[in-house]
């Protein structure tokens, strides 16, 4: 998925068209044509049956090399054909430049891709869903699902409207608007499009420069991090490897700094292959991952909190989903608040925004969902403080936070309009507190998602954990900006 400066980037193509173009273009603010090729010679190659897990084995049809002067960015790939009737098949992939030589930025973000391909379907199934159940492996010698790498403007969000009559059933209008539009039905659920091309797009209309790199990069290059102040994560950020976790750790161990406005930490994967091979088994992962009860039992495909892992996703980034969750959509507090109710004003993450004790930030621009990650936590004096449950640093500290929920309200003459109900409810009570009872399904399903800060070894985190943060630089949401910046210039400061 990356490549350094100078690098040869190889096409892999199948069409049933006598011949296609192909256009490179480096997405940001202003999107940039870097290269034009026409006239490509098409070849059909058929898909291989087993394509989710092994990939399409399609030939090379096309090389480009990067310019060695090449800064690091996201390179969209808009490929299209002629179809018979006259009209265009377009579809788009993409590939990241890595940074190479000195930095030219303190900030570098990481780029989500594990998550991207849990949820792209392309061939039939991802880690959720296919024609004969999810695929606990996957291929990344797949195309991306229409949607995941583009998006027109406009194209709706997951969270819902906020202005539902109360006992009105929820509506997936994400869903059905990707049907009716011939996009992925989880293009709205991850994917450069919908999420992390906003932050990009805020930061380059800021003068803000950004290098970035791949998760597959965190993994396999952690010497990529050498030379920066400050990891950026962004939008929805739901799997990751412990290798990736191990080279985070470090980073902030050692005076790093990591500034996470992404939510859903919760999956730990592995990879193969080099990267091209992706591996969850999630909810089965105590059945049927092959590395349960060997001496590799620690790296089960299983949620962090699984107290077979064992590895709280609060030791990294100082919250995890399985104490959060979801919010602002489907049957999951539609109605509930959209932003942070704030609780330490006085904190420097929040300087110059106007913020005091128990204003609510991002309600307007609707910050919080449509997954969010929170804490075990109590009140003292009108304050909330982390109980340390969940492996919650000691000098944690909750800045702000709201309601989320693991338990969708059905109203129950509506069953089949709901889309996850308590599946994931049930799992957690399973994966925490090892028994699916009543007492345990009471515990799990209030959670909460928070914005905390915290330091660790050398370094510090701030994380606003919310997947729907980005939206509020989009619709210049000052609060927003302001807090956003505040934590940049920080963690950038020499």
């Amino acid at each position: 998925m990356s490549y350094a400066p100078g690098a040869e980037v190889l096409f892999h193509a199948s069409t049933t068209a006598r011949e296609w173009s192909l256009e490179i273009v480096r997405d940001g603010a202003v999107p940039q044509s870097v290269h034009q090729s026409g006239a490509i010679p098409g070849r059909h190659v058929p898909i291989p049956e087993d394509v989710v897990r092994l990939g399409c084995g399609w030939p090379v049809a096309y090389r480009w090399t990067v310019p060695s002067s090449c800064a690091s960015g996201f390179f969209r790939v808009i490929a299209s054909c002629e179809r018979p009737d006259g009209t265009r098949f377009v579809h788009q992939q993409f590939f990241v430049v890595r940074p190479h030589g000195p930095r030219r930025t303190p900030f570098l973000l990481v780029l989500p891709t594990a998550t991207w391909t849990a949820y792209n379907d392309w061939g039939g199934a991802n880690h959720y869903q296919g024609r004969d159940g999810y695929s606990p492996v996957l291929s990344l010698k797949r195309p991306w699902r229409h949607g995941l790498v583009w998006l027109p403007e406009g194209a709706p969000r997951i969270v819902s409207d906020r202005h539902r009559p109360p006992l009105a059933p929820p509506q997936y209008r994400m869903k059905e608007w990707a049907l009716a539009n011939g996009f992925g039905q989880y293009a709205s659920a991850a994917g450069w499009a919908q999420f992390d091309r906003h932050f990009v797009v805020w930061a380059e209309r800021n003068n803000l420069a950004i290098d970035m790199i791949t998760q597959t990069d965190l993994h396999y290059r952690p010497e990529l991090l050498d030379g920066y102040r400050c990891l950026i994560f962004v939008g929805h950020d739901e799997y990751w490897s412990a290798t990736m976790r191990d080279h985070v750790d470090h980073f902030v161990e050692g005076g790093g700094k990591v500034a996470r406005f992404a939510g859903n930490f919760l999956w730990q994967i592995r990879l193969e292959d080099e990267g091209r091979t992706q591996i969850c088994y999630k909810y089965d992962a105590a059945s049927e991952d092959p590395v349960r009860g060997t001496d590799q039992a620690h790296l089960l495909t299983s949620a962090w909190e699984d107290r077979l892992v064992s590895r709280p996703g609060a030791q990294t980034f100082g919250v995890n989903a399985l104490r959060g969750m979801y919010a602002s959509w489907g049957g999951f507090a539609p109605a509930g608040t959209r932003g942070f109710t704030t609780y330490q004003p006085g904190h420097w993450a929040f300087a110059g925004t106007g913020l005091r004790y128990g204003d609510i930030l991002g309600d307007a621009s609707e910050v919080f969902g449509y997954e969010v990650d929170g804490l075990e936590y109590g009140f003292e004096r009108g304050l909330p403080y982390p109980t340390g449950a969940d492996g919650a640093p000691n000098d944690l500290q909750i800045l702000a936070m709201a309601p989320a929920t693991l338990a969708e309200d059905v109203i129950q003459d509506d069953q089949a309009a709901y889309y996850i109900r308590n599946a994931d409810l049930a799992f957690a009570a399973q994966a925490i507190d090892g028994e699916v009872t009543p007492e345990a399904l009471d515990r799990r399903r209030r959670g909460s998602g928070m914005i905390v800060h915290f330091g660790k070894g050398k370094g510090e985190v701030f994380t606003a954990g919310t997947c729907e943060w980005i939206m509020g630089l989009t619709r210049a949401d000052q609060q927003v900006h302001t807090v956003t910046m505040n934590v940049l210039r920080r963690f950038s400061a020499g």
